[in-house]
């Protein structure tokens, strides 16, 4: 693997941001590309180093020659892409690119959801629509809130991919001394992990705003997680230890922590907001509410009992009062 590789990041919200800090904050100082969207956004960190609208705190250290709203130009000139945007907007991000741009790149995914169209989490489409090998890409997962990162906080990453040799160059890339890297070759489980522990945290915000106490959060986190280790079980058997925190640590940080967009989305249903006027009031995506969609397909697909996904789903979409469905969910708890 290239000890003189460049990275290029496709995404530029609060996540991306972190990463971008990670990224040069890391010792082996790799040459860093970045994918902004908006000009005025890009016009505002060249001159002041600076994201006008994401962790605003963070200096931004990527050369101005280095940042384009060219999606293309930017994998053009890296050996390897960080896909860091909101699942829902993947596919307008890349756009432009084809297969062939993506061709004996790795691939790093720190996108934690599932794109709504397609029903696929992010591993799963870019071999089916950009043929990457499963061996070049790594997906990012675990308890790490960009907020944090920002405040330099200990956090913990953990690196998947089917060659462990990748998971750990590239997790190499992103370690500091603020960040541990932990590795694993269970992609799968990673990135279900990280879609099912947005519908989870919704579940709390949602129970949260309806005036349930920490008694109960527990007991909805405790049958939360065992609800998570049926389906990945069922999904892709490998007796994986759900306790891990790419697992039940990052469904933790999710559901109790104050910088939690989904745990936020759930409190405002919870308290009567409409879907619509809680996205709206939200400068964020949760990407719990388009999983709880898309997470349907593959519980009818491995036929299970998933009362929890279930409800949040029904609240969402099938506009189900949430505290009769809670009220519901509650008796089945143990």
């Amino acid at each position: 693997m290239d000890k003189y590789a460049k990275i290029g990041v496709i995404g530029s919200g609060s996540w991306a941001t972190a990463m971008i800090k990670m990224l040069t904050d890391n010792d082996a100082g790799k040459p860093v590309f970045w994918w902004v969207r908006k000009e005025e956004d890009i016009a505002f960190i060249r001159n002041y180093r600076h994201n006008p609208t994401y962790l605003s705190a963070i200096e931004i250290k990527v050369p101005p020659r280095s940042i384009s709203s060219d999606a293309k130009w930017v994998v053009q000139q890296s050996d390897i892409v960080v896909l860091n945007t909101p699942a829902a907007y993947l596919k307008a991000a890349l756009a432009d690119i084809h297969a062939t741009d993506l061709k004996d790149k790795i691939i790093v995914s720190a996108i934690k959801g599932i794109i709504p169209d397609e029903n696929l989490i992010v591993g799963e489409y870019l071999a089916e629509q950009y043929a990457v090998q499963e061996e070049n890409i790594v997906v990012i997962g675990g308890p790490c809130h960009a907020e944090e990162v920002a405040q330099e906080k200990l956090s913990y990453l953990t690196f998947g991919c089917r060659n462990i040799d990748k998971a750990a160059w590239i997790a190499n890339l992103f370690s500091t001394r603020y960040i541990k890297t932990v590795l694993s070759s269970d992609t799968i489980g990673i990135e279900y992990g990280a879609v099912l522990k947005n519908i989870y945290a919704l579940a709390g915000g949602i129970c949260h705003g309806l005036g349930y106490g920490d008694n109960f959060q527990a007991v909805l986190v405790s049958n939360a997680i065992r609800e998570m280790e049926h389906f990945m079980e069922k999904l892709e058997p490998r007796g994986r230890e759900i306790n891990a925190s790419a697992y039940l640590g990052d469904l933790l940080v999710t559901a109790y922590s104050q910088f939690s967009r989904n745990r936020t989305f759930g409190n405002m249903i919870g308290k009567g907001y409409t879907v619509q006027s809680a996205q709206l009031e939200m400068n964020m995506v949760a990407e719990g509410f388009y999983a709880s969609s898309c997470i349907q397909h593959k519980i009818h697909q491995l036929n299970l009992d998933m009362p929890i996904c279930n409800m949040v789903y029904d609240v969402l979409y099938r506009h189900r009062p949430a505290h009769i469905a809670v009220a519901e969910l509650a008796e089945n708890f143990t």
